[in-house]
């Protein structure tokens, strides 16, 4: 059995210990050890990193859920029967905490809130989710989020006392637990003065001033009538505002404008683009019905260049002119490469792969479909592309 001093001391840091059992399995180098300091993987929350005898551990897990044995992975071998320091990475493990309890927190806070009850909750990274038994709309889960967001930072402020203690199995159903346990026997039970009290084997922080403050970043529906909240907590929740805040002060520089004058200005921008592209629409469109006449008279097989934002709605006109047949093409932005479109009205569609094949495609022209081909070429062939197809109309009068 391994002793687990992360329940002793959240906050140590370094540890002495015995390598019990030393071996490698799927090339992993796998150690257990009399005592240790390294959190498995486990309720949600991940496992500790560190090092332990000068070598860096990569994973920590318990081979049988709930059980006696921890299983520290390293990145090179250590010796069985050694006496061995670790140490864990301490923001690391700092971090899980302030996720942790700030989870507990927020799960009662929703308890509180609107009788919410947590089924699942993930704390692998920096925005932890927890799902709930629930789905009441997105007006009244927006409400809701609210109020519960409140009550838990109301929890932070009020600095209240976390604590973790050992139940035995037959006083468990005496306890006012915010869920039952899942595992028979001893129960260890996490307390928040006043607040909460859950079965948990995690880590977790002294007060829950630690874990502030607590963010709620928004939800969506579950499965089978639930919702998903995610939200941040303690140093990773101020990262967020603070990468936020950036964001708002680069844009409000942009406008020129106060950073809560942002949405209007970017709403007034919204508005502005919405119409400049109905205008671009329009004025797409009369370009390509004049170049498709001009294609009609020129005589088909035909080919042009025509602007990128006309390649599609040109190629939609020509192919509705009896007998034709015709390449256009656009350059793409950069200049790199030409976007390509041959067309045919139905009539001669049949005549469009041999077309590609013989004319495009030994200038390095790729591409495909059905009804007609586009695809792409080296900008310096556009030319030659260009008169290899309007040169077969004198190839073939």
């Amino acid at each position: 059995m391994s002793e687990r001093l992360f329940w002793q001391d959240p906050y140590a840091t370094a540890f002495t210990a015995t390598v019990t059992r030393a071996w490698e399995e799927d090339g992993r180098f796998l150690v257990e050890l009399d005592r240790t300091l390294f959190y498995p993987t486990s309720g949600g929350q991940p496992h500790d990193t560190g090092r332990l005898g000068g070598v860096q551990v990569l994973d920590v897990f318990e081979p049988e859920k709930h059980g006696a044995r921890i299983v520290h992975v390293l990145e090179a071998p250590l010796e069985e029967g050694a006496e061995v320091e670790g140490k864990i990475d301490w923001t690391r493990r700092y971090r899980h905490m302030q996720r942790h309890t700030g989870q507990h927190v927020l799960s009662q806070a929703f308890l509180r809130a609107a009788q919410w009850n947590t089924i699942a909750v993930s704390l692998a990274g920096p925005e932890i989710h927890l799902d709930f038994d629930v789905w009441p709309g997105p007006e009244a889960a927006a409400e809701v989020l609210e109020k519960a967001e409140a009550l838990a930072n109301w929890a932070v402020y009020a600095n209240l006392a976390v604590s973790a203690r050992e139940v035995p199995e037959a006083q468990v159903p005496l306890l006012p637990l915010r869920r039952m346990p899942k595992v028979r026997g001893a129960v260890r039970v996490v307390e928040i003065e006043d607040w909460d009290l859950a079965p948990c084997g995690g880590t977790h922080l002294r007060s829950t001033a630690e874990a502030g403050p607590i963010k709620l970043l928004g939800f969506e529906k579950g499965k089978k009538k639930t919702i998903r909240v995610y939200a941040r907590t303690g140093w990773e929740a101020l990262e967020d505002y603070a990468a936020k805040h950036r964001t708002l002060k680069t844009l409000a520089g942009r406008f020129s404008a106060g950073v809560f004058d942002v949405p209007e200005r970017v709403q007034k921008l919204e508005d502005e683009l919405y119409a400049a592209r109905g205008e671009a629409q329009a004025l797409a469109a009369e370009l390509a019905e004049r170049y498709a006449r001009e294609l009609a008279r020129s005589g088909f097989p035909a080919a042009r260049q025509v602007p990128l934002a006309a390649l599609a709605e040109t190629g939609r006109r020509v192919a509705e002119w009896p007998g034709a047949l015709a390449l256009l093409a656009a350059l793409e932005p950069g200049g790199a490469h030409a976007r390509l479109l041959l067309v045919a009205h139905p009539d001669r569609e049949a005549e469009l792969r041999p077309l590609w094949r013989e004319r495009l495609e030994p200038l390095g022209a790729r591409g495909g479909g059905r009804g007609h081909i586009q695809g792409r070429l080296p900008a310096g062939k556009l030319q030659l592309a260009l008169m290899a197809v309007a040169g077969a109309a004198k190839e073939n009068p």
